[in-house]
């Protein structure tokens, strides 16, 4: 089944973003990689496609795991919440009709 994971990142984490960056990123290329990634972004701070030093107020990721309690095991890892990054993750069923 398709989960979406929100995360929402504390204010001003830009730095603790870019630091995580590579190890969150490559954890959803292993996700794409496998056939389960539907999509992932992030979400920035202001209306813009590069928000510069506005930074993000977070992101979405909507992906196959074989049950929410293994999406939120997945989400639980991410490096972003490790890092202080998010400061909240919300994971979701997801049922994509278009």
């Amino acid at each position: 089944m398709r989960y979406v994971i929100l995360g929402r990142d504390v204010p001003d984490s830009l730095d603790k973003r870019l630091a995580a960056r590579a190890e969150h990123l490559a954890r959803l290329t292993a996700l794409q990689t496998a056939g389960r990634l539907v999509l992932a972004g992030p979400c920035p701070a202001i209306d813009s496609p590069d928000p510069g030093a506005a930074g993000f107020t977070g992101s979405v990721i909507i992906a196959d795991f074989d049950s929410l309690a293994a999406a939120c095991a997945w989400a639980d890892a991410d490096p972003y919440l490790a890092a202080g990054v998010y400061q909240s993750v919300e994971v979701l069923p997801f049922k994509q009709v278009f």
